[in-house]
């Protein structure tokens, strides 16, 4: 079944909150250095060098881990589990998730990779046995900025996906996401099961209360063998940019100015 467009701001007939308390929610997160971490290349130029770099969820599978959280207060149940392709260290991510208030996680134990497909394939393995109504993730993870593991799982899981969405309702049988576009907003309604890729919306991720910390050490976390097959994409090495030349002074005053600008028009190229 193709997706459904609708004008954007317009509700469609179906639209109707769902109170199904069986909802199942899958949100797939990536443990990445912190946005603020100051990355230095490692001495064999293939990584970085993480000593003293903390590791976060991906912003944007923060989001995507809130919208299944609120999704599944509103239907007053079901179940919301988060997985993760990477080494043992992700578990910290992933017990991150469940003190935001997920049920349960599993950990696909593997070396992470750049190759999306690879990734997605892992995440397909696990997924499509698991009965789920809904697979979320971040629009991108924040190291590579690929865009790619949520449209491959759609087409490996063979269900409708939808991407940069900034929120969503589900309807009787489906969902509705509303998504943005260059200049405006898009609303498409597709069938349950489906993926959806999230992006920041009205809501920001809530903060692990201390119950919920203390909760997170109890749930259960799964660990199994990524099924991550042959990895098309190798990291030969990392080059930092290349630092800025020191900066020059043209003159003081209006006086500067005609040299100012000739600089910017013959050396510089911006005008």
């Amino acid at each position: 079944m193709p997706p459904q467009l609708t004008g954007a701001g317009q509700n469609p007939s179906a639209a109707r909150p769902s109170k199904e308390s069986d909802v199942k929610i899958a949100v797939c997160i990536k443990r990445v250095p912190d946005t603020e971490a100051r990355i230095k290349v490692a001495g064999d130029g293939a990584g970085i060098d993480a000593a003293g770099v903390k590791f976060v969820v991906s912003p944007y599978d923060e989001f995507a881990v809130e919208h299944a959280l609120r999704t599944k207060e509103a239907a007053e149940g079901g179940e919301v589990t988060v997985l993760t392709v990477g080494e043992s260290a992700s578990g910290e991510q992933l017990r991150a998730a469940l003190a935001m208030g997920a049920d349960r996680a599993v950990l696909l134990k593997g070396q992470p990779t750049l190759d999306g497909l690879a990734t997605a394939k892992a995440l397909a393995a696990e997924l499509k046995e698991g009965g789920y109504d809904l697979v979320l993730l971040g629009m991108k993870a924040m190291d590579d900025d690929n865009q790619q593991v949520g449209p491959m799982l759609g087409e490996l899981m063979e269900r409708p996906c939808v991407t940069v969405v900034h929120d969503f309702e589900l309807v009787d049988g489906g969902v509705v996401a509303h998504r943005e576009i260059e200049g405006g907003a898009e609303v498409v309604e597709v069938p349950l099961p489906a993926i959806l890729t999230m992006t920041k919306g009205e809501f920001e991720p809530r903060y692990p209360s201390l119950k919920g910390i203390m909760a997170a050490k109890k749930k259960p976390l799964e660990e199994k063998d990524a099924a991550l097959g042959e990895c098309r994409v190798e990291v030969r090495g990392y080059t930092p940019p290349p630092e800025r030349p020191a900066g020059r002074i043209v003159g003081e005053g209006v006086d500067a100015v005609p040299e100012l600008v000739r600089a910017l028009r013959e050396e510089a190229r911006v005008l």
